[in-house]
């Protein structure tokens, strides 16, 4: 994987979450590997095409999810997850993907990315390609970026 690709596409889900949530990011050390990627309990799957292939996956707690929708719908306390809210998780995955197509053409790289899938649960994704884990700190909770990309 080219650390210019992962940069861009963490700073593309960083920007979303300053500029369109304004939470301040606080990215952790990252971690590579095979094999298992974990979900935590909902996960937004963002298939990737083009230049590149492969998947982005952002997993969070409920907990984080509910306080992510909460400030997309303008800060509202959220309880549970209706279908609005599970739109609004699903829309979040559209903002990381634009914004992530976007940073990559910076680095002279095109792609599409799929329509995001939204997982709930508890779940192991499994990857024989090789990914990144980039954790991301803030202060409505951790937000995880798996990024398994290669150039086509």
């Amino acid at each position: 994987m080219n650390v210019n690709h992962i940069n861009a596409i963490c700073r593309a889900t960083k920007e979303i979450l300053t500029n369109h949530f304004g939470l301040a990011v606080t990215p952790f050390a990252p971690s590579a590997g095979t094999g298992t990627i974990p979900s935590n309990e909902i996960a937004v799957i963002l298939g990737v095409k083009g230049q590149l292939k492969g998947q982005i996956i952002c997993s969070f707690s409920s907990e984080t999810v509910k306080e992510l929708v909460g400030v997309m719908m303008g800060g509202m306390q959220i309880g549970q997850l209706d279908e609005m809210g599970w739109s609004a998780v699903q829309e979040f995955g559209n903002w990381v993907a634009g914004t992530t197509a976007t940073e990559l053409s910076k680095e002279s790289c095109i792609i599409d990315v799929t329509t995001p899938i939204v997982n709930e649960g508890d779940s192991r994704f499994h990857s024989s390609s090789p990914f990144v884990s980039v954790p991301l700190d803030t202060p409505i909770g951790g937000i995880y970026v798996h990024i398994a990309v290669k150039e086509e």
